[in-house]
């Protein structure tokens, strides 16, 4: 749930601005409001908007650290998911704004939570559910706030790329069965390094009876996979791997596990978006790094580390569109709105959901964290 509070700056006027203008705008703001405010930064941004940043990092880790500062206003720049887990995790006392509310993930919305309960009613009525089958349901942080408060209410669990091997090695030792969603690829990646076969994965399309499986199917699985994906790293192929292969002798594969299973067998690491940065950082300088993850972060660390090859995956470009929506004009509008006393774009999140939401995130945090 999001509310909007009519602007005294229409948006319009920046797009005129010219780079400098609106970069000096966006520091002068932040000047102007000192500590009440702290701007984040998700990995996958654009430069012209991380500069202005103040904490840079994953989505989960970026909520846990505007948390703890005094700041009264968390400007995230993300997408819509991150800004209500900013906000769920926040203290009462903070607001979570989004620049931009088009700024939302494909994957995210690949999983509405109407579907998702549609689906554990019908797992219900044949039994996957109940009558001595125990079912966990597991979503990724990239998820809404209302599928999260769902695993909270079925004791289930909210997991990270980071953290999903550690909850699946515990959910796989209490329960039957797993219902992951929304991103399929996480999923059948990390259930294959338990030794689940691929027979015992079955993917749930919301659109087709029983998810698109039989009955029998779905009694057998050991994972049903949510059929979700994200646009970016759906996008690197396993011939990508062999080309890179070819053409860059003696280079490191590294993907994120959001990308599909053939290209994950066929890499030399895989891991979330902060294993890959303290991958290549910890790297022997001259080794040779082909990324299969969101472009500006991999162009990023080739600046960063020039004493590397570092190269992305896929030869056509791997942007996060729905992120790239948050620039530097939707930036200085909703900074300079604050300064006058107005808050646009906040996204906040029911209590109830909240709540509940808030209960998977804290098992999570429980199993995982300590």
């Amino acid at each position: 749930m999001s509310s909007l509070v009519l602007d005294t700056r229409p948006l319009e006027t920046y797009l005129a601005m010219s780079d400098e203008e609106i970069a000096e705008r966006i520091e002068s703001a932040r000047e102007e409001l000192g500590p009440k405010v702290v701007i984040l930064g998700h990995h996958y941004q654009r430069d012209d908007v991380i500069r202005h940043a103040d904490l840079n990092g994953d989505s989960y880790q970026l909520s846990v650290l505007a948390s703890k500062t005094d700041a009264e206003f968390i400007v995230f720049c993300g997408v819509h998911f991150m800004a209500e887990s900013a906000d769920i995790l926040g203290r009462e006392d903070q607001r979570v704004i989004l620049p931009d509310m088009g700024a939302g993930c494909s994957m995210a919305d690949m999983a509405h939570i109407d579907q998702v309960e549609e689906a554990w009613e019908v797992l219900t009525e044949i039994g996957v559910v109940g009558a001595g089958s125990s079912v966990a349901p597991i979503t990724y942080m990239n998820s809404s706030a209302a599928i999260k408060a769902f695993c909270g209410r079925h004791e289930g669990v909210v997991c990270t790329s980071s953290n999903a091997t550690k909850l699946f090695d515990i959910y796989l030792k209490k329960f039957d069965k797993m219902f992951f969603f929304p991103d399929q690829h996480l999923g059948r990646n990390t259930g294959a390094k338990f030794g689940i076969p691929l027979d015992k994965m079955v993917v749930w399309d919301p659109h087709k009876e029983l998810g698109g499986n039989t009955e029998e199917e779905l009694l057998e699985a050991k994972l049903i996979l949510w059929r979700g994906h994200c646009s970016v790293h759906g996008r690197f192929k396993d011939w990508h791997v062999d080309k890179i292969r070819e053409d860059v002798p003696g280079v490191n594969v590294l993907v994120h596990p959001e990308c599909i299973y053939e290209v994950v067998q066929k890499s030399d690491f895989n891991g979330s978006t902060s294993y890959i940065i303290k991958t290549v950082e910890e790297a022997a300088p001259g080794t040779k790094w082909a990324i299969g993850t969101e472009v500006n972060l991999v162009n990023r660390l080739a600046k960063r580390f020039p004493d590397k090859e570092v190269h992305l995956l896929a030869p056509d470009l791997c942007m996060c569109a729905t992120m790239y929506r948050i620039s530097p004009q939707s930036l200085a509008w909703a900074m300079e709105n604050l300064t006058e006393g107005t808050i646009v774009n906040e996204i906040s999140v029911e209590p109830e959901t909240a709540k509940w939401a808030n209960v998977a995130l804290e098992r999570m945090i429980s199993m995982t964290e300590g």
